[in-house]
């Protein structure tokens, strides 16, 4: 009912920035928050950032005041910008989306950072 296609992955040096993009597609109406999830390997996925449809964000301790949640409602559309990357930020990185009672899940795109 819902397709989320991510894109912005890749490779970056430490110190560095990316601007990971989700966007929305399909049964779009009624689409309530939306965030971004990542797992890397032999660790348990985990949420990095989430936004209401209101635009109240929240973010993992590791990630705040480096990555910032936004999203444009109109484009259905979420962003994830992450600067002063690190190592361990290294993952694939899945976007969500809630629409009424169920959830959606891109197919993940790949972030690695180098040191």
């Amino acid at each position: 009912q819902v397709q989320l296609v991510e894109s912005g992955g890749g490779l970056v040096q430490a110190g560095g920035s990316l601007r990971l993009t989700c966007a929305a597609s399909g049964r779009i109406f009624r689409i309530g928050a939306m965030g971004w999830y990542r797992q890397a390997p032999g660790k348990q996925r985990e949420l990095v950032a989430g936004i209401t449809s209101g635009g109240s964000t929240n973010y993992a301790d590791s990630v705040k005041g480096r990555f910032t949640i936004s999203r444009d409602n109109a484009k259905n559309t979420v962003y994830l910008q992450m600067n002063s990357l690190k190592p361990d930020d290294t993952a694939v990185y899945y976007c969500t989306a809630s629409r009424l009672v169920r959830d959606y899940w891109g197919q993940g795109t790949q972030v690695t950072v180098s040191s």
